[in-house]
């Protein structure tokens, strides 16, 4: 069996930067288990599976997909790199005509379109609820010492959000080390799935502004730190849209690669999420 397979970075421009991401083009259903090994034989952060839903169905022509995504040791519910990722390849690899296509999701349909050099992921909006007291000794074993401004949970993506005091600059949020295996061992209780540390920006900086940092990390599935995360911004843009005042935003994510993504809220209760992209392998999956 052959599948076609890209490798994508995602929310990036540039080669070798943003979150690499695996594309894999299933012209057949695939043996349900292959699913998580090919996962692990690419070990990136995420792998996407994009699928006909009909027999007759064409990468190049429809536009409508199926769409899954696994890390190397478990499927996931939502990963918004990945959806940007499955996109570029359909928009341009496969050369699809159509202006928005539609992923059919365990999150539901999500929408991807071009805008300029950019695809824009319409993506659900989660709200982050303020989290009880008690956790904290739980966030000591990720942050350590850091002074902790605001802690929110998101209950739909199971993540909690920790805000740095504004007093601390993007130098100290890029070199923070986060004890994630530490965290891992506090928290196995189920309710947890990734950490998001985020941090105010300054919209007027210079050479380019940005509302807020964050960096993320998901030992719970396989991932000790994502390098640029589109799901998290789902989270993100609706805590950050509330505390500044603002539906239109730029963030950057501080990874090593580092990653930026532009966030529009909506008025139906979606987010906008855009980013670019670049494609750096394109190849075959033989067994």
């Amino acid at each position: 069996m052959q599948i076609p397979v890209f490798t994508v970075d995602a929310f990036t421009g540039h080669p070798f930067s943003g979150n690499p991401a695996a594309v894999c083009l299933l012209e057949n259903d695939l043996r349900e288990d292959l699913h998580q090994k090919i996962a692990m034989e690419m070990n990136l952060s995420e792998t996407a599976f994009i699928r006909k839903l009909h027999s007759t169905d064409d990468f190049a022509k429809s536009s409508c997909f199926g769409l899954r995504w696994f890390t190397p040791a478990n499927e996931v519910p939502l990963c918004g790199h990945a959806t940007l990722a499955a996109a570029a390849v359909l928009f341009h690899i496969q050369k699809n005509s159509n202006s928005v296509l539609t992923f059919v999701t365990l999150s539901g349909d999500l929408k991807a379109r071009q805008v300029e050099d950019r695809i824009v992921l319409d993506l659900p909006l989660y709200i982050a609820y303020p989290q009880v007291s008690e956790n904290f000794t739980q966030l000591k074993a990720a942050v350590g010492d850091m002074i902790v401004q605001d802690v929110r949970y998101s209950p739909d993506t199971k993540n909690i959000l920790v805000r740095l005091s504004d007093t601390y600059e993007r130098s100290v949020l890029e070199n923070l080390h986060v004890r994630a295996q530490d965290f891992l061992s506090a928290e196995n209780t189920g309710k947890v799935k990734g950490l998001i540390v985020t941090l105010k920006g300054d919209a007027n900086g210079k050479p380019k502004g940005y509302d807020f940092y964050s960096r993320y990390f998901a030992p719970w599935y396989g991932v000790l730190e994502d390098p640029v995360t589109g799901s998290t911004h789902a989270v993100l843009g609706s805590y950050w849209s509330e505390q500044l005042g603002k539906k239109e935003m730029l963030a950057f994510q501080c990874s090593r690669r580092g990653g930026e993504l532009k966030i529009s809220l909506r008025g139906d209760g979606r987010v906008d999420i855009a980013g670019q992209f670049a494609v750096v392998m394109k190849g075959n999956l033989t067994f």
